[in-house]
């Protein structure tokens, strides 16, 4: 079979497609925390919460920003193209167990959170694990390209996530959302500070 140069035009039908599944769950994002503007005095904020929030948004943005990397691929077969918009709908779904559509079986956004962190925090393991296929897929010298210290990550990440499932601690999850952010912004501007 003959080998021919892909048509830019692909590359841009799936990123249209990423992005309106971005766009929804950034939407969500914001429009969940805007409750907390809108009506100060009906939902107390509670800052963990915001904090995974903050750090699902930062999250999603270099997402976006790294994804630009899949031109990479010299073609994209329908099964990579599932495989992306899956990884784009578990986004989706953090984002709908952080800012659920009603709190009426709760008594605020710290007790929903901490009976649903296993949802919130298997889907977010799931998210890092995904991260490691989806890094693989747009090639080995790319992947490469991090060292060792993005699959430690990535590993170290899923072991807290599934720790954060297990515990209610209110220590261990500010700690680890905290540092998951600190970290996070380190690595987004020590690694992908720049598309070339």
């Amino acid at each position: 079979m003959e080998h021919t140069t892909p048509d830019p035009a692909i590359f841009g039908h799936v990123r249209i497609v990423i992005g309106m599944v971005v766009s929804l769950t950034v939407a969500r994002l914001l429009t969940g925390v805007a409750l907390f503007i809108q009506h100060p005095g009906k939902v107390k904020a509670y800052p963990v919460h915001l904090a995974w929030a903050a750090f699902l948004l930062l999250f999603l943005l270099h997402f976006w920003w790294w994804e630009f990397r899949l031109q990479a691929l010299t073609t994209i077969g329908f099964g990579v193209y599932l495989f992306l918009i899956s990884y784009c709908c578990l986004f989706f779904l953090l984002a709908v167990f952080l800012f659920p559509t009603t709190l009426d079986d709760y008594a605020g956004y710290e007790d929903y959170f901490y009976s649903r962190r296993k949802w919130f925090f298997g889907a977010f393991a799931l998210v890092f694990t995904v991260d490691l296929l989806d890094t693989a897929l747009k090639g080995e010298a790319y992947f490469g390209s991090f060292g060792y210290e993005y699959p430690v990550r990535n590993v170290a990440f899923i072991v807290l996530c599934l720790t954060a499932a297990w515990t209610a601690s209110r220590r261990f999850h500010t700690a680890f959302v905290s540092l998951g952010i600190l970290y996070q912004l380190s690595w987004i501007f020590r690694a992908f500070d720049m598309l070339e």
